[in-house]
Formats: C-alpha cells, sequence, structure tokens
C-alpha cells in the first residue's frame, strides 16, 4: 500500500465517502449519539480535506485507507480513519499511524490527540498499546453520561 500524507491531490470523494461510511457501519446501533460519519457528504469530505491533512493508502488504483489530522494548538487531532474492511487486521492501519506520527513529529506538534467513543474498548486497546493514555471524559450535546474519551500521546 502506497501512503501519501498529506495528499493534497486526492479527488476521488464518493470512494473516500463509501470506505469511511462501511468502515463505520459497524457502529450502527453500537454507539449513542450515532458517528457523525453517518451524516457526512461527498462534499463534506472534501471539505473536510481542504481544511485538514488527509491521509491516503492506495493499492493500485483502490483506496484501502483514509484518516484526517487536524491541527489544534499543541496537539494534531486524528479522526475519520478508515481500512476496507476486507484489508482490515492486515496492518495497514498500523503503517497509516506510522506515516501520521512521523509528520506531526517533524512539524514539531507536542502531541497526537484523538477521541474514542464509549462503547469502542477495542479500539481505545489499540490506541492504548500505541502509547496513548485517556486524559479527559466528554459528552455529547444533550447526555448526561460520558460518551466520549479524550486520549493523547506525548511526541517527547
Amino acid at each position: 500500500m502506497r501512503i501519501t500524507f498529506p495528499d493534497t491531490s486526492f479527488s476521488d470523494w464518493p470512494a473516500l465517502h463509501r470506505l469511511v461510511t462501511d468502515a463505520y457501519a459497524y457502529m450502527d446501533g453500537r454507539i449513542d449519539p450515532p458517528s457523525s460519519a453517518t451524516r457526512m457528504s461527498v462534499e463534506d469530505y472534501a471539505q473536510k480535506a481542504r481544511d485538514e491533512w488527509l491521509l491516503t493508502g492506495v493499492e493500485g488504483d483502490e483506496l484501502l485507507a483514509c484518516a484526517f489530522v487536524a491541527p489544534q494548538g499543541d496537539a494534531a487531532y486524528i479522526g475519520k480513519v478508515a481500512v476496507r474492511g476486507d484489508r482490515q487486521g492486515q496492518g495497514l492501519f498500523r503503517q497509516c499511524y506510522v506515516a501520521i506520527e512521523r509528520t506531526v513529529r517533524d512539524r514539531g506538534f507536542a502531541a497526537i490527540e484523538l477521541k474514542v467513543r464509549v462503547e469502542l474498548t477495542e479500539v481505545r486497546a489499540v490506541y492504548e498499546r500505541l502509547g496513548f493514555r485517556r486524559v479527559a471524559d466528554n459528552r455529547h450535546e444533550g447526555y448526561d453520561r460520558t460518551t466520549n474519551i479524550t486520549m493523547r500521546k506525548e511526541m517527547s
């Protein structure tokens, strides 16, 4: 898989939309509130790529993985990470994460941050193995319980 980060020339927004939508489908009925990925349009992803850094993982002409990274103060925030379902468990996510960490470190950020839904304990465990630690509990508007957890990894 060829990783491009940041990918400023990507333009197949329908493919990216399908990739993220398919990768996040398993969350339907499992997380509350539903993921914002379920409400984003093709145009929303194109705009997101203009506002943030897009990572793409491509093999041949097939999009296999993506992630968005947004500078936020001293940290780079990772979101909308997706790996094509039939390629999960093959190390593609790790390859993407290594590229993100290298770029974030090279650009002088102090840390990487992300949010994980409370219900997705297996996702949280993946990030913990990469050195992330829980730094905050958060609630979506209108909820009286923690709905997601902020995790942070220092670049020191």
